[in-house]
């Protein structure tokens, strides 16, 4: 049975807009900002692929009409004040919680996109962009290299699999809770793998190489 994303679970877009400020939270952490610049950056990475994507829609964003948006930012700085002490070794946490958020965004952005009456195609762009962009807000604002553009990494590829899979399911009309459990486990997967094996795509031009001192770091 398909759903519309007007009918779907709002828990479902909070645990994304989550899942991406705890990856702020950390990175703030990270670069010892204080507990204000924490909770700056969770929001910023947790709303702002959100309000891009509604902005873009026309209409109001859903982080300034419901309460609720503000609670995951919150909870992030909270969890990464207290618990950061125990879990500093683990500097992975960042990219496992920034690709938990990228599934689940490249999804509900597109899904928002094609019940609003946008063509696939640029419902497919949306997603991507909604997927995208809290990352790109928060890797400038920590004046880290986005993500996005780190040439040892693949970012946007994943959530553009998730996007276009999401957009042929809910044309065929199977788009269910099933099918959008199996491919926010694709993007996640894809995500990880891609930053634990140093997938990379290829370069702007044919016959440019990589040189040894680019780290996109």
């Amino acid at each position: 049975m398909t759903f519309a994303f007007d009918n779907s679970p709002v828990w479902l877009d909070l645990l994304g807009v989550f899942f991406f400020a705890v990856s702020g939270s950390l990175l703030a952490a990270r670069k010892q900002i204080d507990i204000v610049g924490s909770l700056l950056l969770a929001s910023l990475v947790g709303l702002g692929g959100g309000v891009i994507r509604d902005i873009v829609l026309g209409i109001v964003p859903a982080a300034f009409t419901n309460p609720a948006y503000l609670a995951p930012p919150l909870l992030a700085m909270a969890l990464v004040y207290f618990l950061f002490s125990s879990v500093q070794r683990y500097t992975s946490l960042l990219t496992l919680f920034d690709a938990a958020g990228l599934a689940l965004f490249c999804m509900t952005g597109t899904v928002k996109a094609l019940a609003t009456g946008l063509n696939p195609v640029a419902s497919v762009l949306l997603g991507v962009t909604t997927a995208v962009g809290g990352g790109l807000l928060r890797d400038i604002t920590a004046n880290e290299v986005p993500e996005l553009f780190n040439p040892k990494d693949i970012y946007a590829l994943p959530a553009f699999v998730g996007a276009s899979c999401t957009a042929v399911l809910w044309v065929l009309g199977v788009f269910n809770v099933l099918t959008a459990a199996g491919i926010a486990a694709l993007v996640f997967t894809f995500r990880v793998l891609a930053w634990r094996r140093s997938w990379q795509a290829p370069l702007a031009v044919r016959g440019w190489h990589r040189r040894p001192t680019d780290s996109g770091l």
